[in-house]
């Protein structure tokens, strides 16, 4: 409802027949879009309860983040720097097949007729 319908009506006399039981006009009340106004301090709290219950969640949220964070092991958080190094290292590390096998046969001290070991069985 716009300003100048409001100002173009004039009052006129109601009889009883017109208004309600309570007293009021039971046509629509020209203040109808502005009656939130009237609880506007019970909608401000109800939204700031609102934004302090989100508030509360997202900590409690980002809480729990941080615990699990704490409880997952990391080794480049969680290990000493000597260790990292000594990952490095043993990244670094290849097998390669540049040696001659018969070179490693001949100057090998295993019996090749040998059976196969298991352990927990007596031969």
């Amino acid at each position: 409802m716009n300003g100048s319908s409001v100002a173009n009506t004039s009052p006129s006399v109601k009889s009883k027949e017109d208004q309600g039981i309570s007293g009021h006009d039971e046509k629509e009340n020209p203040f109808a879009e502005y009656m939130w106004m009237e609880n506007e301090e019970d909608f401000n709290r109800q939204v700031e309860e609102e934004l302090q219950e989100q508030d509360f969640l997202d900590r409690c949220f980002q809480e729990m983040l941080d615990e699990e964070d704490q409880d997952w092991f990391i080794p480049s958080r969680d290990l000493p720097q000597a260790v990292g190094q000594l990952q490095q290292q043993l990244n670094g590390l290849s097998v390669s097949d540049n040696h001659d096998s018969e070179d490693i046969l001949s100057k090998s001290n295993l019996n090749p007729d040998a059976k196969e070991f298991i352990p927990g069985v007596k031969y």
